[in-house]
């Protein structure tokens, strides 16, 4: 089974989105884990870690990524989980997200993306073990 980890990093204290992309998510099938509001990069790292997770979804709506994902990517790195897929959904402005995909983030989803579509890509990228 896939396992999905979606973690709210920051101060944003927003979390509708990301509790339809884990309800979404579960619905497919998947394992998911949902870490709450106001997680720091390393608690994130963290709970991924315990978790043993194939993904990571992010979703910042607070405009703070271009400082959390690159501290996030950078603790991934250093504890060798280069095997997870970073995904990264919010209020991402496109001029970001290109240095969102260069700091390792396998895509990024803006508002309004169909859920299937995030189901799909995360198939077609993950092996599901079971």
């Amino acid at each position: 089974m896939i396992r999905v980890l979606v973690a709210k990093p920051g101060l944003d204290g927003h979390d509708r989105g990301a509790k339809v992309i884990a309800r979404a998510l579960r619905d497919a099938g998947m394992e998911v884990v949902y870490t709450g509001l106001h997680q720091t990069p390393e608690q994130i790292v963290d709970a991924a870690l315990q978790e043993d997770v194939d993904v990571l979804a992010l979703s910042i709506l607070s405009g703070a990524h271009p400082t959390l994902v690159p501290r996030i990517m950078d603790l991934i790195k250093k504890n060798h989980l280069d095997d997870v897929l970073v995904l990264l959904g919010g209020i991402i402005p496109d001029d970001d997200v290109p240095r969102m995909m260069n700091a390792g983030v396998a895509h990024v989803f803006g508002p309004g993306t169909d859920t299937q579509n995030i189901v799909a890509f995360i198939r077609e990228r993950v092996s599901d073990d079971d």
